[in-house]
């Protein structure tokens, strides 16, 4: 059933109007002006301002998985699960410090590009392959089917249809590069912080009613006296959700891993400030590190009210598929419990984070693939123009696969958050490894590069299935293994990465110093 009024409607067409104009407008503009320099389509080279790059990065990260995956975990686990976004605000700080001047300073304008400059051609194609598939395979799709699963079950149109539009949304606006991204991002911004904070606030005036209160504030008071355990910020042992968050080595191990990676080492986050100047680029990485501290408020706070909601039978089977609990359906639920109007910027908040995701993460496949497959392996004397127009049929081709895959992929019972952490959680070590050698060990080689690339994956899928071929119990006394609930002890993903980290490091350290051999730049 359609749970979108006229009003909303409308709400929702004003948003799409004014976003899908600004960016055909710029295209048309850039069109006419004959502007194709491929660094102007891929990094609006100078042309961003502090505040369209913060505001651009947050746009691209807070998307369908944020929404709607971490607000399951709010649902499940609690505001613990908003470690990620407190710990990516200090993440930002350290990338705009240490990472950044490294870029910049040696004109860096995507990871492989680094990669090859500092360990050789085979290190930098490897990871430009491996990073294409990685960015279709698990992040478009995931970003793609879980936004349409959010819009579809709100508008009560069936996934495919919203997929398809999601996608075409995305690269009306990938279409224009960078430029268009950028500061159509600042539009989006605006649009998932107001939508989510009415959302939010709407939510706790809900929770408000069940103690025979009103207002947010009062709903908050409501919530935290109904639901303690799920304002816990570190979990302990007998926890359910122990081997998502385990305890205090989540602050100190494996979440380091995540965020350092994800904000200093992915060519989806950087691009943003890879064309600015320093100051400029610093800004833009301390205002995103800004408006991740409204984050918990934003995504993981519905999640906790919607379980509050749930548990006192106001929210009926609304959280329920086949009769089956499903955490990611609290946001979507708690947007069809708005009043009209309302639910139509809640709506365009959800649709704003999903689609500058899309589009950035698009543009970043486009990027990747023109400039470190297509221009330097396949055709080095590419003229501009060509490399601008095979970066949009990149974008239209990634994104068709995105719509074709989405459907078969298995988001289990963690929840989408949790489920995309984990499975990317497999490589990041390694990458990370590789990066933080690179910038501050100049012995680092090309063959230690090349295992962490490889031996990090391979690392992360033995601690990953060990606890079908040995019993890990004995590693439960120094909290690195953990009761999964049925007697058999597993490493939690974090603190697999933690080892995996480390284990890398080591490998590389090793291999560096006894065969000190490869391409080695300071």
């Amino acid at each position: 059933m359609n749970l979108i009024s006229r009003l909303d409607t409308i709400v929702f067409l004003f948003y799409f109007v004014v976003v899908a104009g600004y960016g055909l407008w710029v295209y048309r503009r850039k069109k006419s002006a004959n502007t194709s320099a491929s660094h102007d389509y891929f990094l609006a080279e100078g042309s961003l301002t502090w505040w369209a790059i913060g505001a651009s990065l947050i746009a691209s990260n807070i998307s369908a998985e944020q929404f709607i995956g971490m607000s399951g975990s709010g649902f499940r686990i609690g505001m613990a699960i908003a470690v990620y976004e407190l710990m990516a605000a200090a993440t930002l700080v350290i990338v705009a410090v240490f990472f950044m001047p490294v870029y910049l300073k040696n004109h860096i304008y995507t990871m492989p590009q680094f990669l090859e400059q500092r360990y050789g051609k085979a290190v930098a194609t490897t990871m430009a392959l491996f990073w294409l598939g990685l960015y279709v395979v698990v992040n478009l799709t995931s970003i793609l089917y879980l936004g349409a699963l959010a819009i579809g079950s709100v508008t009560g149109i069936g996934v495919l249809p919203c997929m398809l539009f999601l996608a075409v949304f995305a690269a009306i606006i990938t279409l224009g590069g960078m430029k268009v991204i950028g500061y159509t991002d600042v539009i989006q911004v605006t649009c998932l912080v107001i939508g989510g904070l009415v959302t939010t606030w709407l939510a706790l005036d809900l929770v408000a009613k069940l103690g025979n209160g009103h207002g947010a504030l009062q709903g908050f008071s409501t919530l935290y006296n109904s639901t303690r355990d799920h304002f816990e910020m570190v979990l302990g042992r007998d926890n359910p959700n122990y081997m998502d968050l385990p305890g205090l080595s989540t602050l100190i191990g494996g979440m380091w891993i995540v965020n350092l990676n994800y904000w200093g080492c992915n060519q989806y986050i950087t691009q943003r400030a890879l064309g600015a100047d320093l100051p400029t680029a610093r800004k833009g990485l301390l205002f995103a590190a800004f408006l991740k501290l409204l984050m918990p408020v934003i995504v993981v706070m519905p999640g906790i009210a919607a379980f509050a909601l749930d548990r006192s039978g106001v929210l009926g089977d609304a959280m329920r598929v086949g009769g089956e609990l499903n955490p990611d359906r609290a946001y979507p639920t708690l947007l069809a419990l708005l009043p009209s109007g309302l639910k139509g910027i809640a709506f365009a908040a959800l649709t704003a984070a999903v689609v500058a995701s899309l589009a950035g993460k698009a543009n970043s496949i486009a990027t990747i693939f023109t400039l470190d497959i297509y221009q330097k392996r396949l055709h080095p004397n590419v003229s501009e123009q060509k490399m601008v127009w095979v970066g949009r049929m990149t974008v239209v081709v990634s994104m068709l696969l995105a719509v074709l895959i989405a459907p078969l992929m298995g988001i289990d019972k963690k929840g989408g958050f949790q489920y995309i952490q984990e499975y990317t959680g497999f490589v990041s070590p390694g990458i990370l490894a590789m990066f933080l050698l690179g910038f501050f060990w100049k012995k680092t080689t090309s063959s230690a590069a090349m295992f962490a690339t490889v031996g990090g994956l391979v690392f992360s899928i033995i601690l990953k299935f060990l606890p079908g071929m040995m019993d890990l119990s004995f590693l439960a006394p120094i909290g690195f293994a953990h009761d999964n609930g049925s007697g058999v002890y597993e490493i939690p993903f974090l603190d697999r990465m933690f080892i995996v980290f480390w284990l890398v490091v080591a490998g590389m350290v090793l291999l560096s110093t006894v065969f000190a051999r490869g391409k080695v730049k300071g």
